[in-house]
């Protein structure tokens, strides 16, 4: 009887999980599990499955967007017994393409990103890495493919279809290299590790560009004077500090006696 009200006691006073973050950390497993699976099958059926979740992802933003344009359908509707040029009609098609309802739109979506991820996929596969050259080809396919489907490309459509692929393998390949810029983090300058370290620990980290700016290396710390740093543009109270930590500090004041 008093383990089992020490058992509710304990229960009682231990934190309760966020059913939010429960669930978050569940779906997290089963996506690691899934990954970790799939990474263990034949490359037709990891790019087979690839391909339909991928395509229902897809499917399911072409519902949305479908519902949200539904109502520009009827107006790209051409009137009763029109007499179109092949030109305008090209762009009648191509609005109605793009303003389709849901089903259309999830149709459309589909193909585009089921076809994307399923030769980014077998690319991966193939050259046993993710670069742009796989990003762009994988995006020429899926512009291709929706090209042809949702009737984007107008009467020439092996034509269309090669100027939609090539449009949309160069848009992923500039999002590509944008995103591998913006995502790799910076060199470290190597010739700033004790400046950094010193400027860091007296509180004066936003002078490091000053030290960049006139070139005062790490080797140069021994040397520095108040002109030095004058010179720099780093007042006087940081100057101070700077240079008493230089006098402070064994390894750099004996360098300076030598």
């Amino acid at each position: 009887m008093a383990e089992q009200k020490q058992g509710l006691v304990v229960a009682k006073l231990m934190p309760q999980q966020n059913p939010v973050e429960q669930l978050q950390a569940r779906f997290k497993e089963l996506e690691v599990g899934f990954k970790t699976w799939l990474s263990k099958q034949s490359l037709p059926v990891e790019a087979a499955v690839v391909t339909a979740t991928s395509a229902l992802q897809g499917a399911a933003i072409g519902g949305i967007m479908g519902t949200i344009t539904n109502d520009l359908s009827p107006s790209f509707s051409p009137p009763p017994q029109a007499n179109l040029n092949p030109q305008a009609m090209a762009s009648l098609q191509q609005a109605q393409a793009l303003s389709g309802g849901p089903l259309v739109q999830a149709r459309n979506f589909a193909v585009m990103t089921g076809v994307n991820a399923g030769i980014a996929c077998v690319m991966k596969r193939l050259r046993g890495k993710e670069d742009v050259q796989s990003s762009m080809v994988a995006a020429f396919g899926s512009g291709a493919m929706f090209s042809l489907v949702s009737g984007l490309g107008g009467p020439n459509q092996v034509t269309n279809a090669v100027t939609s692929g090539l449009f949309f393998a160069l848009v992923q390949g500039g999002l590509f290299k944008f995103g591998q810029k913006f995502s790799q983090p910076p060199v470290e300058d190597t010739h700033y590790l004790r400046t950094r370290s010193m400027l860091t620990n007296l509180g004066l980290q936003n002078y490091e560009k000053n030290f960049k700016k006139g070139l005062l290396t790490d080797s140069t710390l021994p040397l520095l004077t108040d002109s030095a740093l004058r010179d720099v543009k780093i007042p006087p109270g940081p100057r101070l500090l700077i240079l008493d930590h230089i006098q402070r500090d064994p390894g750099l004041k004996g360098a300076r006696k030598k």
